[in-house]
């Protein structure tokens, strides 16, 4: 066996050779192309670190442990103790310049990776000054403690994000944002890529040349392609990535990381398809939008106020049968007064208002006569966001009282003439977001100058058709539900009462000329696919519209699932495909069964008397997730003792990504009575050449199997 002191002499020529790689490695590491071994050893720098860490402490105790030095034994035990550990130190400070050449960069990687080179250097430096009478040398041990636990901090942080160790200690309070303050990217999405994403993503460590921690790192995208493309599914790295199913490497976030919820990715899919703006604010999407109704159930929509409530008594006597005045919501300070009923309209009820003057933030005079009236007190409604006063034959010398109104956000003077003393009025009004003006007399030149002079605040001038043909909305299909037992009715219509409205039940394109007129409710009877568009003179019809109805009149019995779903995917067996229970449009839902490396293969029992004719299996497609049509289906039907195949078909192939959709592929079985049923329907084995993920296997993802 070696002796000690031939070990220690053999690490102590070996940290000349740790100090000479990262020499090289500091000096020309970006120079330098790794072979596949060398970036192997690069990589388990996070394995190898955890050593140098506790040999080093380990071999620190022996310098301050009083007198433990005089005993030659002892002192040859913790020398070699921390010479191993500065080896070990060597050779993770070796592997982590190795490992920084892949996707590691910025501020972070700069000081954990310097810090950690000065403590293999240090503790070089403590080592051969050991046994000398050196005053420094416990002073050096201590900053040799602090450097170690600050590298391990810093690598933390480049690891797992930003305070990864102060974290759980660090107040958990959440700012409460007000709905009408919200953005959608900075209040809805930055939160979830910051907590999913981000760690991976970030300065220090960019995977995929992709950064997360500012806002032009997304905006650039990674090296495999755009971060978002407004509205497109396919193109956006981001929508591709999370919906991949969870075993595919490229699947985000990484199946060891934290997955993003249904919630999280509804809400990065509605973002993409709202448009994907980094600046716009959750009030200006559509209310009917699924991403408004997330949003609605997040933020406060009340806005905080802190003057002071106005005498509930004085509020209750401004209420008369011509006017209303009520809190903007229960509890709150903030007064709305509204005006109805011309006729009963009193120009000195206007003075009434001194007495809560303060606490008005909305007032709506639409259409009182307000002609020469004063319009003076306007002027002392200091905390006043929104004003209506829409055909009210209003003047310039009236406009002058809304300039002092500095909290002034919405302003609506549709159906007013405007002329250019109103014009240099409104231009004053600096804190306007929303400035309506339909009907005004404005010529373009005018509109010009207000758009300039005010340019945060969104005017509308309203439509102006001159020489533009625009294209129809899409019809709204409306139907009760997707799954039917006897029939269901179709009613589809659109806003536009004179647009007509043109449909197919077979999936086809409707046209103006051959498809049928839609005219009154249509009751369905069976499975359809249902596919609707607009026309009307003047305008370019709309883009169509599809929906699917399927029916379901026999339910089976004995139901015998041969083969297991995949574990992620296998929602309640067999019982799911006749739930009646249709699945959402996202197969990570809970309701779809879900195969890949096994056909399903479904065996059920028809009760006598109930032999069904047609067999329709209702199906997910998502291509950039690996779903597919099936590479077969085969159905069997059992009458009289024997089987007999009645289908074997090979569906036809998907030739490029499509958005998400439900299909149905529909069958005759006959009109023979049967006994029994087997299903089989096998994925494809391997992806297309045209797929990004070309030869990797393909799913199959269905939740019910309708019998007619």
């Amino acid at each position: 066996m070696l002796k000690i002191s031939k070990i220690i002499s053999l690490l102590e020529n070996a940290l000349f050779a740790w100090l000479g790689l990262a020499f090289i490695f500091i000096i020309a590491g970006s120079g330098i192309l790794l072979p596949d071994w060398l970036q192997l050893v690069g990589r388990t720098h996070p394995l190898l670190l955890h050593f140098p860490i506790v040999l080093l402490l380990l071999g620190l105790i022996f310098f301050w442990i009083p007198g433990i030095r005089d005993k030659k034994e002892i002192r040859e035990i913790g020398d070699l103790s921390f010479l191993a550990g500065i080896n070990f130190a060597g050779l993770t400070v070796v592997a982590g310049l190795i490992l920084a050449q892949e996707e590691y960069e910025g501020d972070a990687l700069f000081w954990h990776q310097w810090v950690g080179i000065g403590i293999f250097v240090l503790s070089v430096g403590i080592y051969f000054l050991r046994d000398r009478s050196f005053r420094a040398l416990k002073p050096l041990t201590l900053a040799l403690v602090a450097g170690i636990f600050i590298t391990g901090h810093l690598g933390a942080n480049l690891t797992h994000g930003e305070d990864f160790l102060l974290a759980p200690i660090k107040s958990a309070e959440v700012e409460l944002v007000a709905m009408s303050e919200a953005e959608i990217f900075r209040d809805m999405v930055q939160p979830i890529l910051e907590a999913k994403c981000q760690s991976c993503h970030k300065e220090g460590k960019i995977k995929g040349e992709l950064r997360m921690d500012y806002l032009e790192g997304l905006k650039k995208g990674g090296k495999s392609g755009p971060f978002v493309i407004a509205g497109d599914f396919e193109n956006s790295l981001l929508i591709q990535r999370i919906n991949l199913p969870g075993d595919d490497k490229k699947h985000m976030p990484p199946k060891n990381k934290p997955q993003l919820t249904d919630e999280e990715i509804e809400i990065l899919m509605e973002w993409v398809a709202s448009g994907a703006s980094f600046e716009q604010k959750v009030e200006e999407a559509d209310p009917k939008s699924e991403l408004f109704q997330l949003a609605s159930l997040k933020f406060n929509s009340a806005k905080a106020y802190t003057f002071d409530p106005a005498d509930p008594d004085e509020v209750e006597e401004l209420n008369n049968f011509f006017r209303k005045v009520q809190p903007i919501y229960p509890e709150s300070p903030a007064l709305v007064v509204s005006y109805f009923g011309i006729s009963a309209f009193d120009p000195a009820s206007l003075n009434d208002f001194k007495k809560v003057k303060n606490q008005i933030v909305k007032l709506n005079l639409n259409k009182m006569p307000l002609a020469g009236v004063d319009l003076k007190f306007l002027s002392e409604l200091s905390n006043l966001e929104e004003l209506q006063l829409n055909f009210t034959d209003l003047d310039s010398k009236q406009l002058e009282n809304l300039v002092s109104l500095e909290n002034l956000r919405s302003l609506a003077l549709s159906g007013n003439q405007l002329d250019p003393e109103s014009l240099e009025d409104l231009v004053k009004i600096k804190n306007l977001q929303k400035l309506y003006l339909w009907q005004s007399g404005l010529d373009d030149a005018q509109k010009e100058k207000l758009k300039t002079a005010l340019p945060q605040t969104k005017i509308d001038f309203g439509y102006d058709g001159r020489g533009v043909i625009y294209a129809l909305n899409s019809p709204k299909i409306e139907l009760e539900k997707v799954l039917f037992k006897d029939s269901i009715e179709l009613i589809i219509s659109h806003p536009i009462k004179t647009a007509e409205i043109r449909y197919t039940l077979d999936g086809s394109e409707p046209d103006s000329i051959s498809s049928p007129v839609f005219k009154e409710s249509i009751w369905l009877k069976k499975t359809e696919k249902i596919k609707a568009k607009s026309f009307a003179p003047d305008w370019k019809r709309s883009p169509s519209i599809e929906a699917l109805v399927m029916k379901s009149g026999i339910t089976p019995t004995d139901l015998n699932l041969k083969t297991q779903p995949n574990e992620k995917y296998k929602a309640q067996g067999a019982a799911t495909l006749f739930d009646q229970i249709k699945g959402k449009n996202n197969h990570g839902s809970g309701e779809w069964l879900g195969y890949q490396d096994q056909p399903l293969d479904l065996e059920f029992s028809i009760e006598n008397g109930k032999a069904p004719k047609e067999l329709a299996l209702s199906l997910f497609y998502n291509e950039g997730s690996h779903i597919f049509p099936p590479a077969k289906v085969e159905i069997w039907t059992f009458s009289q003792g024997k089987w007999i195949s009645v289908i074997n078909e090979v569906p036809t192939q998907s030739e490029k990504e499509k958005e998400s959709r439900p299909e149905v592929l529909e069958y005759a079985l006959g009109t023979n009575p049967l006994e029994k049923i087997r299903v089989r329907i096998s994925p494809i084995s391997k992806l297309p050449n045209w797929h990004p993920s070309a030869g990797s296997k393909g799913w199959i993802f269905i939740d019910e199997i309708l019998l007619n």
